[in-house]
């Protein structure tokens, strides 16, 4: 792959409402664009998805800006790739920072893609012509989450998942079930709980849930296995799976029925693929997450999903959910409780570069010296 240069672009966009966990509330999302450019002009798009924060990983905007900048970029320049497997397997010799080696390997995907003339789901392995579609209610009371819910299920979401913590559970999960008796709802915990709470856990079986997600220590396996041996409802775990090891590790201990993919946490598709494949082999159920995204990286989770071991809807909803305007065109719809997968060239989106533009902070380019 002959990479002529790399543009970073750093933007901020405000939700078009907050978005709320336990962890903190999200109003203002930044992220970054990676743009790779071969000798032909051909261009992929990547996207880095640290928050501004180090609430969900420990990288941050920032972090992630140094490390594509001083580090995976230089690395790229001194050791050619032929293919985005390269990449992922070079980049392994630097640790973590799963969300800066996936902003520039997703990129590296699309462009791979396009100069096969492939869809990104073709190049990857997809079967879909459809992912289903998910979506999060993240709200601080019952009231506006039961309003959200209702907003969604017209808009013909499949699934719904709220977020919840030890002082709003069971009572909150009550309140919904009374509203919705038959609705698909899974509950994300965001690590809010810790085995002292196995009793309140328990309780939370009496709502047929689809799954808790990542109820315990964001970095734990061994008291997950624990917690999954009690529970009648699945496990599924999210932040404590940020390597193929760790899923084989999970899988191997029964910690969990259920895990969630997310390229980004994961350190690219390349990684991502090889958990979907290892579950799909295993009976372990797997489903794509989301990360309050922007269109790009979005048009990748499109992708993912479209692999055929994604068999519950993922948090993939359309660029309005938060957006005013996106920085993709077209925007993601969902029609009917689907998104199409698209079957033009790469990731099957064109940017919207005035969109780009007007939400740029910070804008780095790398050009890559002839050999």
């Amino acid at each position: 792959m002959d990479i002529a240069q790399i543009k970073l672009s750093v933007v901020s966009m405000p939700l078009k409402s907050p978005f709320y966990t336990h962890l903190g509330t999200v109003t203002e999302r930044e992220g970054i664009i990676v743009e790779v450019i071969d000798s032909d002009g051909i261009s992929g798009y990547g996207e880095g998805v640290a928050f501004s924060t180090p609430w969900y990983t420990e990288e941050t905007v920032k972090t992630s800006l140094h490390i594509l900048s001083d580090i995976l970029i230089p690395l790229l320049k001194n050791n050619p790739i032929g293919h985005p497997k390269d990449a992922a397997i070079l980049f392994r010799s630097i640790r973590r920072n799963n969300m800066a080696k996936a902003g520039l390997e997703m990129a590296i995907w699309d462009l791979h893609a396009k100069r096969n003339s492939e869809s990104l789901s073709a190049n990857i392995g997809g079967t879909r012509k459809k992912v289903a579609a998910g979506v999060v209610v993240a709200a601080n009371s019952l009231s506006s989450s039961i309003k959200q819910i209702e907003k969604h299920l017209e808009a013909g979401y499949q699934r719904i998942k709220v977020k919840i913590n030890p002082q709003m559970d069971y009572s909150f999960l009550a309140g919904i079930r009374r509203h919705y008796p038959a609705l698909p709802i899974m509950a994300d915990a965001n690590s809010a709980y810790t085995l002292k709470d196995m009793e309140k856990l328990k309780a939370l079986d009496d709502f047929n849930l689809m799954m808790i997600e990542q109820p315990l220590a964001s970095d734990d396996i061994i008291q997950h296995s624990l917690l999954q041996r009690e529970l009648k409802t699945p496990v599924c775990l999210d932040e404590s799976i940020v390597s193929f090891e760790d899923a084989k590790n999970a899988i191997d201990l029964g910690s969990c029925k259920i895990i969630n993919i997310k390229a980004g946490r994961v350190g690219g598709l390349y990684e991502a693929k090889r958990i979907h494949d290892l579950c799909l082999l295993k009976g372990i159920e797997v489903w794509c997450g989301g990360m309050i995204e922007f269109g790009v990286s979005r048009a990748h989770n499109i992708a993912l999903a479209s692999l055929p071991g994604f068999t519950i809807p993922g948090d993939i909803s359309a660029s309005n959910r938060f957006w005013e305007e996106d920085i993709i065109t077209p925007e993601v719809k969902v029609e009917n409780g689907y998104v199409d997968v698209p079957d033009t060239f790469g990731i099957g989106f064109g940017i919207n570069e005035k969109r780009l533009k007007e939400t740029t902070l910070i804008e780095k380019v790398f050009i890559f010296d002839k050999k």
